[in-house]
Order: C-alpha cells, then structure tokens, then sequence
C-alpha cells in the first residue's frame, strides 16, 4: 500500500468493475468490511484467468492466500459501481504480493485499500512452484 492516507487512481495502471450487490450491505447500511476481501480476490482471479494464467478446474499451480490486509477510508453501499485497481507489488519465486483499491465509478480517491499475498503451490502436493516465465512475464506487467 501506497505511504499517504489513501490509494488515488494513478497509483494504478489497471482495473477491475465491481457490481456491488442487496446482499454486500450489512445492517449499518454499507458494504460490509470482510465483502472486500471477496473484491480483492474477484479483481485478481479475473485477471488471472483472462490472462490465461489461471484455469480453476484443471490447472496444475493454484494460489494459496497466506495473508491479507485492508484499510477502509470511506463507506460504499449497494447499488454502488465500484472498480478495483490491481497491481503486484511484490514478485517472488512462487509468491505474489498484490496490492488493491476500491474506487466509487469516477472518484479518484479509494474508499478501501489492501493487500494479499499468492503462494503458487502444485495443486497435487501443495507445494510452492516457482513461477513460469509466462507468469512472471505477465506479472511483471502489472507492476
């Protein structure tokens, strides 16, 4: 996460659309804190699985999350539009640290922001695989 008080568009290159949904409110009338982590996880996989990289079903590494973070700045609410900026932050040997922001449709600051950690791991025996030049390549290009 960026060291000012809060994400801005340009901190970001690409982003993800969010359709908020009735069900994201909690009983205070906003998007509830943990549907956030389920944002961060959308934008990801989704651009991961656009990319080629990710196959659900059948692929031999998946990514495990061994960590995650956020901070909220501002509420959202259903019916709110919201996208996520998504960029890697950090590229290991079979880790990837990405790091995320909330944005309403046209706004420039972040209502959220926060961070999760990818360990790529074979999916048979569970253990880190080190990242192929397809996927570093494409990683690196969201730096």
């Amino acid at each position: 996460m960026t060291n000012r008080s809060r994400a801005v568009r340009a901190d970001f290159a690409t982003f993800e659309p969010i359709e908020t949904r009735w069900a994201d409110n909690d009983a205070y009338g906003h998007v509830n804190n943990v549907v956030y982590y389920g944002f961060f996880d959308t934008a990801v996989n989704r651009r991961l699985a656009r990319a080629g990289l990710l196959d659900i079903e059948q692929g031999e590494t998946i990514g495990l999350v061994v960590e995650t973070g956020c901070r909220y700045h501002a509420p959202a609410a259903f019916p709110d539009a919201l996208e996520a900026g998504v960029k890697v932050a950090r590229l290991g040997t079979s880790s990837v640290r990405y790091e995320l922001a909330i944005f309403k449709a046209g706004e420039d600051q972040a209502v959220a922001e926060g961070f999760f950690v990818h360990v790529y791991v074979d999916r048979e025996s569970r253990r880190p695989k080190p990242l192929g030049a397809r996927w570093r390549e494409t990683l690196e290009s969201w730096g």
